[in-house]
């Protein structure tokens, strides 16, 4: 991976850095916009910034002009699957700091960095990318808390239990699909390769961390996750029990005709 901060530095004492989750994947194979600054994610350096692609459908935009933002993402649009409209969107701003010591992340404030290397960069659109990915997931788990919730509720009150197994079914598929995503493809809770080669910057990712909260939303999410799975199971069986009841009563009621229907001929042989 190049380091080439003067490359950026030179155009302005503060980056804004821009994270779009176009769709559910982006394969960046084969692509050749420009040159080439990391392959795991692929970055690339475009104009007086950098362009980085997460394979988990999130595309950063560093220091682009909004012509070439958009130009970027028209090139960038036929490998994407799953297409979102309209497009999680998350923004920062980076600045330089005085030192590098003083690399820090104020309240509220833009992401003071001691320059703008790729190095550093690449941490930032990681954490950047991973946020606007929970974002998006978060909104797909409250939806289905809105779903759920009517079903629990009539349950509690009511003793009532909804007569749509395929309904929670789905809940369980889309809760189930979020899962995979999380620990899957964006991989919340792993660090970025950088790191690896780059352990002195640990430091600065653990306060882009602590920034966007990435391990806090990541644990919430997936207690959130396991609530509705298990609400869902326990809504299943409940269904499944009681439709196991009325096949019994039916084959109940079937063998009680069959009998009364073998016996009628002794009791009309009576008369």
């Amino acid at each position: 991976m190049a380091d080439a901060p003067g490359k950026i530095e030179s155009a302005a004492q503060t980056l804004t850095i821009r994270a779009l989750m176009l769709g559910d994947r982006i394969n960046p194979a084969g692509l050749e916009i420009g040159e080439l600054v990391s392959s795991v994610p692929v970055a690339f350096r475009l104009h007086s910034g950098l362009a980085v692609i997460f394979r988990y459908g999130v595309v950063v935009l560093i220091g682009l002009l909004p012509s070439e933002q958009i130009a970027f993402i028209e090139t960038i649009k036929p490998r994407v699957s799953g297409e979102l409209p309209p497009y999680e969107e998350e923004t920062a701003q980076a600045q330089i700091c005085s030192e590098e010591s003083a690399e820090a992340i104020p309240p509220g404030g833009p992401i003071c960095i001691s320059k703008f290397s790729d190095d550093r960069l690449l941490l930032i659109a990681d954490a950047l990318a991973k946020s606007t990915a929970l974002a998006r997931d978060e909104r797909r788990v409250a939806a289905v808390f809105d779903i759920i919730e009517p079903f629990a509720r009539d349950l509690a009150e009511k003793g009532k239990t909804p007569y749509r197994r395929k309904a929670i079914l789905q809940l369980i598929g889309n809760a189930l699909l979020v899962q995979q995503r999380v620990s899957g493809r964006v991989a919340i809770g792993e660090k970025p390769d950088v790191l690896w080669e780059k352990p002195e910057l640990d430091r600065l990712y653990a306060r882009l961390e602590d920034e966007y909260e990435l391990k806090e939303r990541l644990d919430a999410l997936e207690r959130k996750l396991t609530a509705i799975s298990e609400t869902a199971n326990a809504l299943t069986d409940i269904i499944d029990t009681r439709r196991s009841l009325r096949v019994e009563l039916a084959i109940v009621i079937l063998i009680v005709l069959e009998i009364v229907i073998g016996f009628f001929p002794f009791l009309t042989s009576g008369h």
